[in-house]
């Protein structure tokens, strides 16, 4: 064996070896001299082992967590838990599309890991909740429009102005958005008959703080339909879109779906915090339990033109698809996934379809039966089981919103096929449907929007045209006053 010196050289010039050894003479084929095996165990000896590190992925953006309410302080078997915002959040909390202000007490500040965990019940808890849950809810929704961003109703003509949410807005059993204020407002108040130390914030609730996000999302969707002079029908979309954005969010959420389905052994139609929509806000209203109950039959004749029950006549059509879906597809995949899984898969596509359709119906005056229409061209386009759009079909006939395209004979008496993939009751899988009721009182009467939250209520949605709103952009005041400043116009000209 040979060992040259200038490989040590080598060596040595690197910092991996300092030790010099003189040349040997070649020894003897097959045999190893002292000398050599010597300066073998030195080098061995000397060399440090060559680290080889396995590198460690790294995120390719930061993200913070945040201590909320999976639901509100009523609700005990979920409580208060982290949940991970995976986007930029400065303090405040603000990042590029949410601010939140709350007098006195932002902005608030992240801790030494950049996460915002406050105690539950303070202030600075209300901020980083109502913000995370907002943000949560925007994010849902650009997922399901394919990662782009959704434009808040003046994001126009490159205006980046962010929404502004007011955790204590004030005081008043409500909360509302208001694109004049560019804003959503929560407010706080005592039920009556309880002492002064019990006070319900609406800003606590995933449920209340998601609805109203999802108004204002909509609006920057369809600018057209919060104007009081659609068709009920539409003022029901926006309520049922609030409370959807609630239910569908609630889902997203892995421990929530997972809490869902131990709750109720995967039968959605039990009773569950999911179908309770703001339960602590309802109590304190004197309910039996939430403000409004998703998991409902109510059909459109039993509702005339209040907004607030033609919205939930929507939003029991749409619970019950998803109870419908979500049994046809635990079926079919006990053996392959678990249910919770089914669950979220099951809600994320649903939700997408909703998604979809409400973007594809007309800017103004839009009814139920073309989202439904929509639903089921959208469902037949993916390649969707047929079973899919007879329960879509189904359920939207059996409220009296559609006529029925297929018998509903399986399905009054119990024995749909649940498990067949290609039912649809006569072997006819339509995707497009009539309405019932041409003259129904949903459709033709002026809304009537007293027990709407407070976003149906306010001044600029109820006196400014579909046709301004729908233009897009920021409203001010004067757009609200129009009519009263052209009188004067006229008076004083």
């Amino acid at each position: 064996m040979e060992i040259h010196q200038q490989d040590f050289q080598d060596r040595r010039g690197t910092g991996t070896m300092d030790v010099e050894v003189p040349a040997q003479r070649p020894a003897s084929a097959g045999r190893v001299s002292g000398a050599t095996a010597a300066v073998q165990a030195a080098v061995q000896a000397a060399a440090p082992a060559v680290p080889r590190p396995v590198p460690i992925p790294a995120p390719i953006r930061t993200g913070h967590r945040f201590l909320i309410y999976k639901q509100d302080p009523s609700v005990a078997e979920l409580g208060a838990r982290l949940a991970f915002v995976p986007s930029v959040v400065l303090n405040g909390p603000t990042d590029a599309r949410v601010r939140t202000v709350l007098d006195g007490v932002t902005p608030v500040a992240r801790n030494v890991n950049g996460d915002f965990v406050f105690a539950a019940g303070t202030p600075q808890f209300d901020c980083a909740h109502t913000f995370a849950v907002v943000r949560q809810a925007l994010a849902m929704y650009e997922r399901h429009n394919g990662g782009r961003p959704i434009p808040f109703a003046w994001n126009v003509d490159g205006n980046t102005d962010r929404i502004t949410v007011y955790p204590h807005a004030g005081l008043g059993a409500n909360a509302f958005y208001s694109r004049t204020a560019k804003a959503l407002k929560f407010l706080f108040f005592t039920p009556e008959g309880q002492p002064q130390s019990t006070v319900v914030h609406t800003c606590r609730s995933f449920d209340i703080v998601a609805h109203e996000t999802g108004h204002a999302l909509l609006d920057g969707l369809k600018p057209g339909w919060l104007a009081a002079d659609c068709p009920p029908q539409t003022g029901g979309l926006h309520e049922a879109f609030g409370d959807l954005t609630a239910i569908f969010l609630a889902l997203a959420q892995p421990d929530q779906a997972e809490a869902l389905v131990a709750l109720t052994k995967g039968n959605l139609h039990d009773k569950s915090f999911l179908a309770d929509v703001a339960e602590e806000f309802g109590r304190a209203l004197g309910m039996p339990s939430g403000l409004r109950n998703c998991d409902n039959d109510l059909k459109l004749s039993q509702v005339g033109n209040e907004v607030h029950g033609i919205s939930q006549v929507f939003t029991g059509a749409i619970y019950d698809v998803l109870a419908d879906v979500c049994a046809f597809e635990t079926a079919r995949q006990r053996r392959t996934k678990d249910p919770t899984l089914v669950l979220i898969e099951v809600a994320a596509e649903l939700c997408r379809l909703v998604f979809d359709a409400i973007v594809a119906s007309p800017a103004t005056g839009a009814r139920y039966v073309d989202v439904a229409n929509e639903m089921l061209r959208i469902s037949a386009g993916r390649g969707h089981p047929p079973i899919y759009r007879t329960f879509v079909r189904n359920r939207f006939a059996v409220r009296e919103i559609t006529t029925a395209a297929t018998s509903l004979t399986d399905l009054m008496s119990g024995r749909m096929r649940m498990t067949d993939a290609d039912y649809t009751g006569d072997g006819r899988d339509v995707t497009e449907v009539e309405q019932l009721d041409e003259h129904s009182a949903s459709l033709r009467a002026e809304q009537d929007r007293t027990r709407c939250c407070g976003t149906m209520q306010m001044p600029e949605y109820q006196v400014v045209s579909a046709e301004k709103l729908a233009r897009h952009g920021s409203l001010e005041d004067d757009d609200i006053l129009h009519d009263d400043l052209e009188e004067l116009r006229e008076a004083f000209g």
